[in-house]
């Protein structure tokens, strides 16, 4: 595959950038935890699509997904290494769209 070869996602994956910086988070002191860190617990990541699928349904290019880190599958394209995943997969979508529903959610 060349560097300009166009890609098409296929049925409904999901093609996501996940930000390396974005699992750093600071303790209360101002200690910085990376991303890698082992916590006790699962941590989800949120990542911004960046392809979807022709039977994707809920969510779109430019869209905002949550999803677990661990059960992802990585993918370079033209050296960026990007996330690929099953609309399944996804936990929960942050949109201004989605702003008409009813969860009654604000994040």
């Amino acid at each position: 595959m060349t560097e300009k070869t166009p890609i098409k996602m296929l049925h409904d994956r999901i093609l996501v950038d996940l930000d390396k910086e974005a699992g750093e988070r600071r303790s209360a002191g101002g200690i910085v935890i990376p991303a890698t860190a082992a916590m006790g617990a699962r941590r989800l990541s949120w990542s911004k699509v960046v392809a979807v699928g022709p039977h994707a349904r809920a969510v779109e290019v430019g869209d905002t997904v949550l999803f677990d880190a661990d059960d992802k599958a990585e993918v370079e394209v033209s050296g960026q290494v990007y996330i690929l995943m099953r609309e399944r997969d996804i936990h929960a979508v942050a949109a201004d769209r989605v702003a008409d529903s009813d969860t009654g959610l604000y994040l």
